[in-house]
């Protein structure tokens, strides 16, 4: 059962402050973090798209074959995605990358999944983009399809979804222990329910506290009707951290950071952080994903790491 608070550091993976000198540079930015962390990073988390930049011609290397090269450069941390697009690769073609990243890695990968939003880089690359009650429906049937395939006492898998079918398929090697199922989204009917059947971790962006606990309190609910205690499943939230010696200065690192409308960052003095993230966790919040607005800099990470991050010191889910 889950317990404790950790942090992960989001990759700026198709962010304008990603670091010019391809996957060398990720690393090598992400292993800076991580040292300036000072052990309070425990995880690094990758989004899933396909183009960046304002015309979509930025550098952007394929998510999984990412975590794949990290997996062998930082042998000591988790490694997710938060979150694939279900329906960009058939799922049963996703098990088996997912179950191969996860014996290269020896373990530490977290199969974060969504429905999907981004349509026109779906139209882009000629995917078909149907309503989110669909999406929703394939996520479904792509989670049920990884299951089976990684079952480590089922030779081959068969399944006959309304949107996805596979016959007598294998995935060998199998991943042992098979990875933690992440869903990210907070939709209310749908998405929650789904979180509620499938998941062992859940991720809500941006939100605040008061938002987290309500959409928690729906995962509860949901959970009731399917017979599965809410208390095992991991609740995580993503966001932007501001921080710095003054609320001014930590203000300042969000001009032209951007940050989707509506989100809530954490922004402020180290204070004003540990007593944003209390909040949250009393909101149910045990995992935080952050991404640091002062960017590539390393005073933020390191201030979080020393007057933040030890408040909250958390059991090791390794």
């Amino acid at each position: 059962m889950p317990t404790g608070v950790d942090f992960g550091w989001i990759l700026p993976h198709g962010r304008a402050r990603m670091p010019s000198g391809g996957l060398a540079a990720l690393a090598a930015q992400a292993q800076t973090v991580l040292d300036a962390a000072r052990g309070h990073v425990r995880s690094l988390w990758i989004a899933d798209h396909f183009m960046a930049g304002d015309d979509g011609t930025a550098p952007l290397p394929e998510a999984l074959t990412t975590l794949a090269y990290l997996a062998a450069k930082i042998p000591d941390v988790r490694l997710g995605t938060l979150v694939l697009g279900q329906n960009y690769r058939n799922p049963a073609l996703l098990a088996k990358m997912a179950a191969t990243l996860q014996v290269l890695s020896g373990g530490r990968f977290v199969c974060g999944i969504g429905a999907g939003w981004k349509e026109e880089e779906y139209r882009a690359y000629g995917y078909e983009f149907p309503s989110a009650a669909v999406r929703i429906a394939q996520m479904v049937e792509a989670v049920q399809i990884c299951r089976l395939m990684w079952d480590p006492g089922r030779r081959q898998a068969t399944f006959h979804g309304r949107y996805y079918r596979i016959d007598r398929a294998t995935c060998e090697p199998k991943p042992v222990p098979a990875p933690p199922v992440l869903i990210g989204g907070g939709g209310e009917k749908l998405t929650l329910r789904a979180v509620a059947e499938y998941a062992d971790w859940w991720n809500l962006p941006g939100v605040s506290p008061d938002e987290f606990a309500r959409k928690t309190a729906i995962l509860a609910r949901h959970c009731g009707t399917v017979g599965r205690d809410p208390a095992v499943i991991l609740k995580s939230w993503k966001g932007v951290v501001a921080i710095a010696r003054t609320r001014e200065e930590a203000a300042a690192h969000l001009h032209g950071y951007p940050i989707w409308p509506g989100d809530v960052p954490l922004l402020g003095t180290p204070e004003d952080i540990r007593e944003q993230i209390g909040a949250y966790v009393r909101a149910g919040v045990q995992s935080f994903m952050l991404e640091f607005a002062d960017e590539p800099a390393t005073e933020g990470v390191r201030l979080f790491a020393e007057e933040v991050a030890p408040a909250f010191r958390a059991e090791s889910r390794a």
